[in-house]
């Protein structure tokens, strides 16, 4: 028994789009241009490249140091030291996490998003972590912001996932050299 989803050779997502009533994408960002009436918005969006670049060089630098200190460290036969070379990575993936979202919320001072300074760090830490726990009211031409910091905290939590999952796989693949030497014994 065939089920037909054809209406008229067309497919009911086709029949969707062709009668709703989409604007052109010229149109709709002109729309979007015109509420926020706001040219401080690519400014926004420059400072918010800028910071995943720092943030991609920052996790750099630190997966690099990482690698660096546990190939010093196997070569010197110290086992276990290298979770705690892990662990300072960690803290300093976390801290360059913390100083984009203070960033952010000076960003947002300066812009004047909010009247108290509390409540634009805590704007900024819940934007960029994608929480949305708080209830803030923005004006209509920094309604995109929530958007752009949020979008800056998931790309700069997934490179610092990646540099930690490198880490981490630098660690499990390490053997003890009682294993080693048992490797080379088999043929």
């Amino acid at each position: 028994m065939a089920i037909h989803f054809l209406h008229d050779g067309k497919t009911p997502v086709v029949n969707l789009l062709e009668s709703a009533d989409l604007p052109s994408l010229h149109s709709l960002f002109s729309q979007i241009n015109t509420d926020m009436g706001n040219s401080q918005i690519w400014i926004v969006l420059i400072i918010a490249c800028l910071m995943l670049t720092f943030h991609g060089v920052a996790v750099l630098l630190v997966a690099g140091a990482f690698h660096w200190i546990d190939r010093k460290l196997e070569n010197k036969r110290i086992h276990g030291a290298n979770f705690l070379s892990y662990f300072i990575a960690i803290l300093m993936i976390i801290g360059t996490h913390f100083i984009e979202i203070i960033a952010w919320a000076y960003i947002c001072v300066a812009l004047k998003v909010f009247a108290t300074n509390p409540q634009t760090f805590y704007f900024a830490g819940e934007m960029y972590t994608t929480v949305g726990y708080g209830d803030y009211t923005l004006s209509e031409h920094w309604r995109i912001l929530p958007i752009i910091i949020s979008f800056s905290g998931i790309f700069a939590v997934s490179m610092s996932g990646a540099a930690l999952y490198s880490m981490m796989g630098a660690l499990l693949g390490h053997t003890n050299p009682s294993s080693k030497s048992e490797d080379s014994a088999q043929p």
